[in-house]
């Protein structure tokens, strides 16, 4: 299967949410086009299901992408000091050699008190007896050393094989997980193949109301900080904040593709993480990291460049615009773009630099052309050529 087919089953599981909302719940159940309406709602809600272990399986993809990834900068560390311990076992153990030459050269039967009582000039004796001993001592550092640079290079040689087999062992899980998610866009695909074109319509139709919905609820209530019906005003961000948001700003237009994170095309978590380490601070990579590590922030104290997470086992991620707006990459088959902030189901929000004061000077940046344009979960939208 294609790219663009994987994101275009994607995209439409996406959509499945609000289908399944409506056609369970809402009103707008009995205006919904199609065959008998419980067959249609037990097949969007096994497709909404499948979507959201799909979107589960490409988090832990993303996380076991970043433990390999530490990985193996700490094996490549590993083999370089191994390195460099070899080398200095070689220089040892070659001085040693030297040692064990000089000394069977030098070898006597006369032990050294003996010596000292045949000798011509007793004094001159001893000044030679402390040079002895010198290289006596010399001659056990030396020794000491080979010892000590022994066990340095095999624990090294232990901790680098250790090493290799925790990357290997990753790379193997992390080609399971990617597997998994390919299997299950491929479900995806194939029970969205008995859809007909009239209930992929109503899908769009139901998708775009259930945002709108979801998001007129949500500032009704109060919930952004501001009176009914509005959210707060805009906050000024920290300047790190700003050149987060500017950064993802730039991004917009460009292709949703799971497992990616720039330049080219961005998921959700991929996005937020590339901009603010644009903006020179690092955060976590997945959008589960994000909401366990970074410091919590209440949606009445939003600010431009705080993080948005979505679902109850914060599987995605936005970055907030201002004014009640995320920017996001939505899902495969979609291109990041500016939403409602309710597009999803929202659980919170953090803040990547709680403790930066706000920017006086700070002005939001010019959104391009079209930035709000196309579904917030990708469906109906067109993937890029070259997606994968």
């Amino acid at each position: 299967m294609s790219a663009n087919s994987i994101g275009r089953a994607v995209c439409a599981a996406a959509a499945v949410a609000g289908l399944v909302t409506g056609l369970l719940t809402g009103p707008q159940a009995a205006a919904a086009p199609g065959p008998e309406e419980g067959t249609v709602a037990g097949l969007l809600a096994d497709l909404q299901e499948l979507y959201r272990k799909t979107e589960q399986a490409t988090e832990t993809y993303n996380a076991t992408a970043e433990k390999l990834k530490k990985q193996r900068t700490q094996a490549k560390k590993l083999t370089r000091d191994l390195k460099k311990a070899r080398t200095a076992l070689h220089d040892s153990r070659a001085a040693a050699g030297r040692l064990a030459r000089q000394q069977y050269q030098g070898d006597s039967e006369l032990s050294p008190y003996l010596k000292l009582l045949l000798a011509r000039d007793p004094r001159r004796a001893l000044d030679q007896g402390h040079v002895v001993r010198r290289m006596a001592a010399e001659r056990v550092e030396t020794v000491g050393r080979l010892v000590d640079r022994e066990k340095r290079t095999a624990a090294l040689a232990a901790r680098a094989r250790k090493a290799l087999d925790a990357q290997l062992a990753l790379a193997e899980r992390q080609k399971g997980q990617r597997d998994e998610v390919q299997e299950r866009l491929r479900d995806v695909e194939s029970m969205l193949a008995e859809l007909t074109a009239d209930e992929l319509d109503a899908l769009r139709r139901l998708e775009a109301d259930s945002t709108a919905d979801a998001q007129r609820d949500l500032l009704d209530s109060g919930a952004l900080g501001g009176p009914p019906g509005k959210p707060a005003a805009t906050r000024a961000p920290s300047k790190a904040g700003a050149e987060a948001l500017r950064y993802a700003v730039k991004q917009i237009g460009k292709p949703y593709v799971w497992g990616a994170e720039g330049p080219k095309s961005f998921d959700c978590s991929g996005l937020t993480s590339r901009a603010w380490e644009r903006a020179g601070r690092e955060i976590p990579r997945t959008s589960q990291e994000q909401w366990a590590q970074l410091r919590r922030v209440p949606l009445d104290r939003l600010r431009p460049g705080d993080l948005v997470v979505y679902f109850p086992d914060a599987t995605h991620v936005a970055i907030y615009l201002g004014g009640g707006k995320v920017v996001q990459a939505p899902r495969p088959g979609a291109r990041v773009k500016v939403s409602p902030i309710a597009a999803n189901p929202l659980l919170g929000a953090v803040r990547p630099d709680p403790g930066s004061r706000p920017d006086p000077s700070y002005r939001p940046p010019k959104l391009p052309a079209g930035a709000e344009e196309g579904a917030d979960t990708g469906w109906g939208s067109e993937s890029a050529p070259g997606d994968a």
